[in-house]
Protein backbone atom coordinates (compact mmCIF):
# COMPACT_ATOMS: atom_id res chain seq x y z
CA UNK A 1 0.00 0.00 0.00
CA UNK A 2 2.81 2.42 0.83
CA UNK A 3 4.44 1.82 -2.56
CA UNK A 4 1.22 2.58 -4.46
CA UNK A 5 0.63 5.69 -2.32
CA UNK A 6 4.12 6.96 -3.08
CA UNK A 7 3.63 6.25 -6.79
CA UNK A 8 0.26 8.02 -6.79
CA UNK A 9 1.74 11.01 -4.96
CA UNK A 10 4.49 11.16 -7.57
CA UNK A 11 1.95 11.09 -10.42
CA UNK A 12 -0.17 13.86 -8.93
CA UNK A 13 2.94 15.93 -8.21
CA UNK A 14 4.02 15.56 -11.84
CA UNK A 15 0.54 16.48 -13.06
CA UNK A 16 0.39 19.56 -10.83
CA UNK A 17 2.41 21.62 -13.31
CA UNK A 18 0.81 22.99 -16.50
CA UNK A 19 4.01 22.62 -18.54
CA UNK A 20 4.34 18.96 -17.60
CA UNK A 21 0.68 18.33 -18.47
CA UNK A 22 1.26 19.99 -21.85
CA UNK A 23 4.36 17.85 -22.43
CA UNK A 24 2.35 14.71 -21.65
CA UNK A 25 -0.35 15.76 -24.11
CA UNK A 26 2.33 16.46 -26.72
CA UNK A 27 4.09 13.08 -26.39
CA UNK A 28 0.77 11.23 -26.23
CA UNK A 29 0.34 11.87 -29.95
CA UNK A 30 3.79 10.62 -30.97
CA UNK A 31 7.29 10.08 -29.60
CA UNK A 32 9.40 13.23 -29.74
CA UNK A 33 12.96 14.24 -29.13
CA UNK A 34 13.79 16.48 -26.20
CA UNK A 35 14.49 19.28 -28.67
CA UNK A 36 11.07 18.85 -30.31
CA UNK A 37 9.41 18.88 -26.90
CA UNK A 38 11.26 22.06 -25.91
CA UNK A 39 10.37 23.89 -29.14
CA UNK A 40 7.08 25.53 -28.11
CA UNK A 41 8.30 26.67 -24.69
CA UNK A 42 10.20 29.83 -23.89
CA UNK A 43 12.56 28.06 -21.50
CA UNK A 44 15.97 26.51 -21.72
CA UNK A 45 16.56 22.94 -22.80
CA UNK A 46 17.82 22.30 -19.25
CA UNK A 47 14.51 23.50 -17.78
CA UNK A 48 12.53 21.22 -20.10
CA UNK A 49 14.87 18.38 -19.16
CA UNK A 50 14.05 18.96 -15.48
CA UNK A 51 10.34 18.71 -16.25
CA UNK A 52 11.03 15.47 -18.11
CA UNK A 53 12.94 14.12 -15.10
CA UNK A 54 9.89 14.72 -12.89
CA UNK A 55 7.71 12.94 -15.44
CA UNK A 56 10.20 10.08 -15.64
CA UNK A 57 10.36 9.67 -11.85
CA UNK A 58 6.57 9.41 -11.85
CA UNK A 59 6.91 6.87 -14.69
CA UNK A 60 4.60 8.95 -16.88
CA UNK A 61 7.12 9.02 -19.73
CA UNK A 62 9.97 6.86 -20.86
CA UNK A 63 13.05 7.84 -22.80
CA UNK A 64 14.97 5.77 -25.28
CA UNK A 65 18.12 6.60 -27.16
CA UNK A 66 18.05 5.95 -30.89
CA UNK A 67 21.18 6.99 -32.66
CA UNK A 68 22.09 10.51 -31.55
CA UNK A 69 18.58 11.29 -30.29
CA UNK A 70 16.69 10.58 -27.11
CA UNK A 71 13.00 10.00 -27.79
CA UNK A 72 10.30 10.48 -25.17
CA UNK A 73 7.09 8.44 -25.08
CA UNK A 74 4.00 8.64 -22.92
CA UNK A 75 3.63 5.74 -20.48
CA UNK A 76 -0.16 5.87 -20.20
CA UNK A 77 -0.40 2.80 -17.92
CA UNK A 78 0.86 4.89 -15.01
CA UNK A 79 -2.12 7.22 -15.38
CA UNK A 80 -4.46 4.31 -14.67
CA UNK A 81 -3.88 4.48 -10.89
CA UNK A 82 -4.68 8.20 -10.86
CA UNK A 83 -7.76 7.63 -13.01
CA UNK A 84 -8.99 4.90 -10.64
CA UNK A 85 -8.46 7.17 -7.64
CA UNK A 86 -10.40 9.97 -9.32
CA UNK A 87 -13.13 7.56 -10.48
CA UNK A 88 -13.98 6.78 -6.85
CA UNK A 89 -14.68 10.46 -6.21
CA UNK A 90 -16.58 10.84 -9.46
CA UNK A 91 -18.88 8.04 -8.30
CA UNK A 92 -19.19 9.67 -4.87
CA UNK A 93 -20.13 13.09 -6.27
CA UNK A 94 -22.48 11.63 -8.86
CA UNK A 95 -24.32 9.86 -6.04
CA UNK A 96 -24.46 13.04 -3.98
CA UNK A 97 -25.78 15.09 -6.88
CA UNK A 98 -28.34 12.41 -7.78
CA UNK A 99 -29.58 12.41 -4.16
CA UNK A 100 -29.84 16.21 -4.19
CA UNK A 101 -31.75 16.15 -7.47
CA UNK A 102 -34.12 13.50 -6.11
CA UNK A 103 -34.68 15.56 -2.95
CA UNK A 104 -35.41 18.71 -4.92
CA UNK A 105 -37.75 16.92 -7.32
CA UNK A 106 -39.81 15.46 -4.49
CA UNK A 107 -40.47 18.81 -2.80
CA UNK A 108 -44.28 19.11 -2.36
CA UNK A 109 -44.85 22.49 -4.02
CA UNK A 110 -42.72 24.38 -6.52
CA UNK A 111 -42.67 27.54 -4.34
CA UNK A 112 -41.72 25.72 -1.15
CA UNK A 113 -38.41 26.73 0.40
CA UNK A 114 -36.94 23.30 1.09
CA UNK A 115 -34.24 24.76 3.36
CA UNK A 116 -36.57 25.84 6.15
CA UNK A 117 -40.04 24.67 5.16
CA UNK A 118 -41.45 28.14 4.31
CA UNK A 119 -43.72 28.45 1.32
CA UNK A 120 -41.91 31.48 0.02
CA UNK A 121 -44.95 33.74 0.41
CA UNK A 122 -43.18 36.03 2.86
CA UNK A 123 -45.76 35.50 5.60
CA UNK A 124 -45.10 33.69 8.81
CA UNK A 125 -47.72 32.07 10.96
CA UNK A 126 -47.68 31.68 14.70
Amino acid sequence: MVESTVALDSVFHALSDATRRAILRDVSREAKTVGEIAGPYSMSLAAVSKHLQVLERAELVRREKKGNYRFVWLNADTLRAAQEWLAYYETFWTGQLDALQNYLETAETPGEDVRNGNSGTGTEEG
